[in-house]
């Protein structure tokens, strides 16, 4: 299996930055694609960037031109930066990892870390 976790969340103020990121360990040649996912308070968990083995990269609208996703060359950590972050980019964050389909096609989920965007 494969085990997620996340940090680097915390409280920013407006037009701030931070950098979160997701440590992998486990089975990680059985992982393809990576996102990360959000889910503010009494709302759905969206997809806010996804990453895939070959690098490329896909963007929610309203994180574009502003959030980036990466991952390091060994495939261990998955990074989210995040810029010019704005009230609606509070929310909680998930790092989230999707088994190629020959076995089994599951996806695994970190804990979640907080970002706080504070005006």
């Amino acid at each position: 299996q494969v085990q997620l976790v996340e940090s680097g969340g915390g409280v920013v103020q407006a037009g701030g930055s931070l950098k979160l990121s997701c440590i992998i360990s486990g089975r990680r040649g059985m992982i393809d694609n990576m996102n990360w996912w959000r889910q503010a308070p009494g709302k759905e968990r969206v997809l806010v960037a996804g990453i895939d083995e070959g690098g490329l990269t896909r963007y929610a609208d309203a994180v574009k031109g502003r959030f980036t996703i990466s991952r390091d060359t060994a495939g261990n950590t998955l990074y989210l930066q995040m810029s010019s972050l704005n009230l609606e980019d509070t929310a909680m964050y998930y790092c989230n990892a999707h088994q190629r389909p020959y076995y089994g096609g599951l996806d695994f989920w970190g804990q979640g870390t907080q970002v706080t965007v504070s005006s």
